[in-house]
């Protein structure tokens, strides 16, 4: 059964959808909703299926790669280079549609998207949108971010990466992590300090001198790739720099284009997991009547549903203040922190009502939950964000 918003998910005939209370999807343009629609049913038909294993087994489903691309949402807010042109709403729609099915396809999407395809399109040259954007949206190619450190994590001004200019050329030293498709990308976007100041380099793969290993025995995100970068004399030709940015400002704006995603992206892995607890606390009869009658599972129920309605309108705000050109990283911060803690304690709930069927595999709740651990994580903590908004509110750096 499809657990899609537009599809109530229990057998009873309630007034409301019980994904979306406020009937937030009347919100949306015919053409949002035909993308969410589209891409609903790919979840449905071809993720939901392979995934379970993906995850067990620890890989990243690349058979997906190519529908993906089909249905054009790689890059798909970019306008021109054989990307989509898209709007923001439906971008988030996607994220949402794609985290239902599992944050893993989510993060490979927001990846390719929004840190490899929208820095190449803000601050690359001609040469390099021609020759990396129709690729990366067919699917022909995949690219990673490297920013994050081994022992830097939320402090990217601490950079140890360092790119020194030799003649025309540039030679990279260092090592980035926790890089999702970082061992099977053909360009990895990694950002060095230089005299300059912070710049933005596409290492193709195979360069000499450049290796990305992946990492094991993750219990998160196991259907997708992560990978550690090092970098050892690692010479990169000027041609290959981003012209258009020098500072930090380059990725953290791409951060900024990633966390919107994700804000709209956890709303679906919460759906998923409600319309899990809903289906079971129907058919689960204990002391002679199903769980849903009871009063502390609806209030847990009733909860889970506050949390996603507030997520929900907190996600269709943010992409209509981005649409209008309006967006502040501040706001993405607001909705980042709120949407990923719903959505985890959703899944931790949602685990716990499910009993002992809770850990298994064959329901979805324990495969969010786990892969909600970090994405709460990336792309800034929680904690993070709260400062992010802190300082908004007194005007004061708490960091």
């Amino acid at each position: 059964m499809s657990t899609s918003p537009q599809k109530p998910a229990t057998s009873n005939k309630q007034a409301l959808n019980p994904l979306d209370l406020y009937d937030v999807r009347s919100e949306l343009s015919d053409e949002e909703r035909m993308v969410q629609d589209t891409v609903a049913r790919f979840v449905d038909d071809k993720v939901l299926p392979v995934i379970r294993d993906a995850f067990e087994k620890h890989y990243f489903p690349k058979d997906l790669i190519a529908q993906v691309a089909e249905l054009g949402l790689l890059g798909s807010s970019i306008e021109g280079y054989d990307c989509a042109g898209m709007n923001a709403i439906c971008y988030g729609l996607i994220c949402q549609e794609l985290e239902r099915g599992d944050s893993g396809l989510r993060s490979f999407v927001s990846v390719q998207s929004s840190l490899v395809m929208y820095p190449i399109h803000a601050y690359g040259s001609e040469e390099q949108k021609t020759r990396w954007l129709p690729a990366m949206a067919k699917g022909e190619a995949i690219g990673c971010f490297g920013l994050t450190e081994p022992h830097g994590g939320s402090d990217p001004s601490n950079m140890k990466t360092r790119a020194k200019r030799d003649g025309s050329d540039w030679v990279l030293n260092g090592a980035k992590m926790w890089i999702t498709n970082g061992s099977v990308a053909d360009a990895s976007i990694v950002w060095a300090t230089t005299d300059d100041g912070v710049r933005g380099f596409i290492i193709e793969k195979g360069t000499p001198g450049f290796t990305a290993q992946e990492i094991e025995n993750k219990f998160s995100l196991r259907a997708s790739v992560t990978a550690a970068l090092f970098l050892d004399n690692v010479r990169v030709p000027d041609e290959n720099v981003l012209p258009g940015v020098i500072g930090l400002k380059g990725p953290l704006s791409c951060l900024t284009q990633a966390r919107y995603g994700i804000a709209w992206g956890v709303i679906g892995a919460a759906q998923a997991c409600l319309s899990e607890v809903l289906n079971y606390a129907d058919d689960r009869i204990l002391f002679d009547r199903p769980l849903s009658h009871n009063q502390a599972v609806q209030i847990r129920v009733a909860d889970m549903a506050r949390r996603i309605t507030t997520a929900q309108v907190l996600a269709l705000q943010l992409g209509r203040l981005k649409d209008a050109g309006k967006l502040s990283p501040t706001q993405v911060s607001v909705a980042k922190w709120n949407n990923c803690r719903a959505a985890l304690d959703i899944a931790r709930d949602a685990r716990d009502l499910l009993g002992g069927a809770g850990i298994s595999a064959e329901y979805v709740p324990i495969r969010h939950m786990l892969n909600l651990e970090s994405v709460i994580t990336y792309e800034g903590t929680e904690t993070i964000h709260q400062l992010v908004v802190g300082k908004e509110l007194t005007g004061v750096n708490a960091f």
